[in-house]
């Protein structure tokens, strides 16, 4: 049977209850948004948030976005899904085909795509979640390591998505450039993205804002090893 890579634009969509279900299973409950809270992000034309069908199965998804003006993509979630369905290659490559007609509808060539990306090595911390093999934080570090991701050489935290204003630790901010050769980013690039990222969260943390004050005084990131 062949996969379908399906675009989810409505919470009223067949296939996004499978979706926020998958989500669950795999991520911790502060950073998955609450289900009613999809609706707004589903229908805002720059999230690209697609799900891959196996029959009317729901077996993976990715979710993305482009930013032109930055030159820069974002995968919120990189690719999520159950093992032995040959769901990697088909979510990266149809996203790989997306982002690249997204760049070329804006006239852009992009630079790189960020990434959050779990660091289960940075504390005593078991990380029970990512109850589908595949999807623990470990292999997926490493699964992005080989794509060739870097991490920025920053103390990162996040607000978490609960809207609860907590600050999220145990990630790094990463970055997959286009030019394998790069060692370093603007930080100007990096705060003006993250502030329209999170600009969605009204409750940011204090160490968010401490941590973009410090992003501030700095001219360039380096890039290290994930």
């Amino acid at each position: 049977m062949t996969m379908n890579y399906h675009r989810i634009t409505s919470i009223e969509d067949p296939h996004f209850a499978a979706l926020h279900s998958l989500l669950g299973r795999i991520f911790p409950p502060e950073e998955v948004l609450a289900y009613e809270r999809w609706k707004e992000p589903l229908e805002d034309p720059g999230i690209h948030v697609y799900v891959a069908v196996d029959g009317e199965e729901v077996v993976g998804s990715t979710e993305y976005r482009y930013y032109p003006e930055l030159r820069v993509a974002m995968t919120d979630f990189t690719i999520i899904g159950d093992h032995s369905r040959g769901i990697g290659r088909f979510l990266m490559r149809n996203r790989e085909n997306d982002l690249r007609r997204l760049a070329e509808q804006s006239g852009t060539e992009p630079i790189g795509m960020f990434a959050e990306i779990y660091d289960p090595y940075s504390s005593d911390e078991q990380h029970s979640f990512g109850g589908v093999t595949p999807m623990n934080p470990f292999v997926r570090r490493e699964v992005l390591s080989h794509m060739g991701y870097k991490r920025l050489a920053v103390e990162y935290v996040h607000p978490s998505w609960d809207h609860e204003g907590q600050a999220v630790e145990g990630l790094n901010l990463s970055f997959l450039p286009a030019d394998e050769d790069r060692t370093h980013i603007p930080a100007e690039l990096v705060t003006r993205f993250l502030e329209g990222y999170y600009s969605a969260l009204p409750n940011k943390p204090q160490a968010w804002l401490d941590m973009m004050d410090r992003l501030r005084g700095m001219e360039q990131i380096e890039l290290l090893p994930i």
